[in-house]
């Protein structure tokens, strides 16, 4: 049995994906991993090439748009490999890279994930690592962390433990995602990733940044043929909210939420601009899933 198992959800990423592949063809043995990829009724080909120039790889077809949690659990429940990777289909894997977060992973006996340092164009670093998420310190991360570590990755960049890395490359112990029961199919899209980890840790499991290991992550390119992203990243916020957070937190961003919308509607207003999606958002705040 391989000793890992690469899981990527797609979704129309054709082009994308195929540049992924071919990355983990060229940087891993065949014989020490497997590569699953759960295709989301995707109407591009995908299928199609996968097929075609991937036969070595595993294709399932999940039947319709399940969103990135419940194909990730259709796919990895079907590996026994002891270490599963999930990708996201816009990256492309440097070769070395998956090696040092395996290492990384063997030397700590409780470390139940670790990521890379994801990377755009030019080596510009992203932020793809965290501490405990609530209001307070989403705005803090936004408004001064994010900037900070942007500078402070180019030049020092050192492992720690965190609170979350990114799903876009995550590299996770198969034994923490079984006592966590996998991602929770309640997010479509968005916060499935944090919401693992942060289940991880509570059954005391630790997650890891190893920014040695570097991915190139085109970033949002995966989620864009999610769409409606922007209604489906509020909906995922709330519903985390709601299961990790404390009340007045939960108070906080709906006050936020309904600010924001409302200014965005009167923006548009102003420029004499439909909002089509207001209606949806207003909705979403009345929605008992997303209530404290």
């Amino acid at each position: 049995m391989p000793e890992l198992a690469v899981v990527i959800v797609n979704r129309n990423g054709k082009d994308a994906l195929v540049r992924c592949l071919e990355s983990i063809r060229e940087s891993t043995q065949a014989k020490d991993r497997e590569v699953i990829v759960a295709d989301n009724a995707s109407d591009d080909g995908s299928p199609d090439v996968i097929a075609r120039s991937f036969p070595e790889f595993r294709l399932i077809r999940t039947g319709g748009n399940l969103g990135f949690a419940r194909a990730n659990n259709m796919a990895w429940k079907q590996t026994g490999a002891p270490f599963v990777l999930f990708l996201n289909p816009d990256t492309v894997v440097r070769p070395g890279s998956l090696e040092l977060l395996m290492e990384e992973m063997k030397r700590d006996p409780k470390a139940g994930a670790c990521g890379p340092l994801l990377v755009r164009e030019g080596d510009k670093p992203q932020v793809s690592f965290g501490g405990r998420v609530n209001f307070f310190r989403e705005l803090l991360q936004r408004s001064l962390l994010n900037p900070y570590y942007r500078v402070r990755l180019r030049s020092r960049c050192r492992p720690r433990e965190v609170t979350w890395v990114s799903g876009a490359c995550l590299l996770a112990r198969r034994e923490a995602v079984e006592q966590a029961a996998g991602f929770d199919e309640g997010f479509f899209l968005y916060f499935e990733d944090i919401d693992l980890c942060v289940r991880m840790a509570v059954r005391g499991w630790k997650v890891l940044f190893l920014p040695q290991a570097r991915v190139f992550h085109k970033g949002g390119a995966a989620t864009r043929q999610f769409a409606p992203s922007r209604l489906e990243y509020r909906k995922s916020q709330l519903r985390f909210y709601k299961k990790h957070n404390s009340r007045t937190s939960l108070r906080l961003l709906r006050l936020y939420l309904r600010l924001s919308f409302f200014l965005h509607g009167l923006k548009n207003v102003v420029k004499k601009k439909r909002t089509p999606d207001l209606g949806r958002f207003r909705q979403l705040l009345k929605d008992p899933e997303t209530r404290p």
